[in-house]
């Protein structure tokens, strides 16, 4: 039995290098992922602010002229489905696989977030469980600067996993609602396209 407990400290023990260099990878990904967020939240507000001026009180009869009062200098992915959409709008296949083709766009961008929402966490916690081990034989050796040492160590994979996680968190909250509204918008105007043909 010994023996086998031996293996498990070993392979835990092991593990702890791998999952701080894991934290540090998410930590960076973290930092990047609030510099993104920032710059397409000022592009999504002002897209945004643009759609609802376009689409508020738009008929069946205007939809052909939607395209043409699409800003050019607009590469916003919402915008490029719409411009899409209006040149497959004789085809309603062709609309519904550009629906579904901006609901893999939209879930690709949350991926990051998704990862880090539930890595950073999970890594944490192994990065807090792995070094109290050997705090632990530190104390009932009577070896105070390796206990803290390891301490030290426990609470700050711990602090940069929760750090990470809650970035992950807090922009995939956003991030859907984001995505959510454009495809209301999207499907909002797939649906007067319809009305257009149905006339």
């Amino acid at each position: 039995m010994n023996y086998i407990s031996d293996i498990l400290y070993w392979i835990s023990t092991g593990l702890l290098v791998p999952v701080i260099v894991l934290l540090i990878m998410l930590f960076g990904r973290a930092l990047l992922l609030i510099g993104s967020f920032f710059g397409q939240y000022l592009s999504i507000r002002r897209t945004g602010a643009m759609l609802h001026d376009l689409l508020d009180g738009l008929t069946p009869d205007e939809i052909e002229t939607l395209a043409g009062r699409l800003p050019e200098n607009n590469t916003s992915p919402v915008v490029r489905h719409i411009r899409m959409i209006l040149e497959r709008k004789e085809s309603h296949a062709h609309v519904q696989r550009l629906l579904a083709g901006f609901e893999i766009t939209a879930d690709k961008d949350l991926d990051t977030s998704k990862t880090l929402t539930k890595m950073g966490p999970m890594l944490g916690l192994m990065g807090t469980l792995i070094p109290m081990g050997p705090a632990l034989v530190g104390l009932a050796s009577g070896d105070i600067a390796s206990m803290a040492y390891n301490m030290q160590v426990a609470f700050a994979t711990t602090v940069v996993g929760l750090f990470s996680g809650a970035v992950g968190f807090i922009t995939q909250q956003v991030k859907k609602r984001w995505y959510l509204r454009d495809m209301t918008n999207l499907d909002f105007i797939a649906e007067l396209i319809n009305e257009q043909k149905s006339k």
